[in-house]
């Protein structure tokens, strides 16, 4: 009886790990499903306002090329990094992705460029995924924990998190200062969907948010051959160890663990702009992270990067 009790529990676990692994597998697929040539189109439209005299804002819709790349692609860890092909003619690092497997360290958005760290339990993100989102110089967006989902047919992974108001609203916006992303991304049969549901804030110290509006969002990614965006890939093999020095300088940042606050502009440029000249000499780790730490209005970081 003890050993048909012992055996039983034994098939048990190898079950439960086996399917555990399997689960795992299928979320490997579905973000790397992400990674391709894509034509882009970007839909954005306010639906509701809670105060009458709210003067709804015009609808927003773009359309762009894009390539994600897979720059890191290890078991726990997966990195995808977006460029974007202006014209046939031209290459710009867009934002990157990055997800990792039952991570603990995470920076949520507070308000005012300041992030906030929190150490999540492990049980809490057992089996899940953070996606980490950065800006087109690798500097902090947003990110979350959640589970991907795989029944009926479909792949899908839904989050909500705190984030900087996006690059379409915030040098023309004043009167919200947090966006609420409520964020769905879905695999299908012609790309990927980033589907959202947000909620424009407004927030203040000692006092409850305020939603100013909500709007909804479809950023549909159609993919094409690959060819279309050879340019990016060339342009990427060109540029990759610089953005590899930034990213491992930012990691010396990220690492510390605590609150982070960046200023929003050093000698009246913001940062992106600082790096168009490192980025053109090819500037070192030691070098970039002497930039980022400008920017840096908390304790400065403790870095010994000589000679790299």
């Amino acid at each position: 009886m003890k050993k048909t009790i012992a055996s039983s529990l034994l098939l048990a676990f190898v079950t439960i790990t086996a399917t555990s692994q399997e689960k795992k597998e299928l979320d490997r697929q579905a973000i790397l499903d992400m990674c391709g040539c894509y034509d882009i189109t970007f839909k954005y439209t306010e639906t509701f306002a809670p105060e009458i005299d709210y003067e709804k804002k015009l609808d927003y819709t773009a359309g762009a090329l894009e390539l994600a790349l897979p720059i890191v692609n290890e078991d726990n860890e997966i990195s995808i990094q977006h460029l974007l092909v202006v014209n046939d003619t031209m290459v710009i690092k867009h934002w990157r992705q990055d997800w990792l497997f039952e991570n603990q360290a995470v920076y949520h958005y507070d308000k005012d460029n300041n992030w906030v760290f929190s150490k999540l339990p492990s049980d809490a993100v057992n089996g899940q995924w953070t996606q980490k989102v950065y800006q087109v110089d690798d500097s902090p967006r947003y990110s979350g924990s959640a589970t991907w989902v795989h029944v009926d047919g479909k792949h899908y992974w839904e989050n909500k998190s705190d984030s900087p108001l996006p690059r379409r609203e915030y040098t023309k916006r004043s009167d919200y200062n947090v966006m609420k992303r409520g964020n769905r991304q879905e695999i299908t049969s012609y790309g990927w969907v980033h589907e959202q549901d947000n909620d424009k804030v407004l927030r203040k110290d000692g006092e409850g948010d305020v939603l100013i509006a909500q709007e909804k969002g479809f950023n549909i990614y159609t993919k094409v051959d690959d060819s279309k965006c050879q340019l990016a890939k060339d342009w990427w093999d060109d540029h990759k160890d610089f953005w590899a020095n930034v990213r491992d300088a930012w990691d010396e940042v990220y690492n510390r663990e605590g609150d982070l606050t960046l200023l929003k502009k050093v000698d009246e440029k913001p940062i992106f702009m600082h790096f168009y000249g490192l980025e053109e000499k090819g500037a070192t780790k030691a070098e970039v992270l002497e930039t980022i730490n400008k920017f840096v209005v908390n304790t400065p970081v403790n870095s010994n990067v000589e000679g790299q």
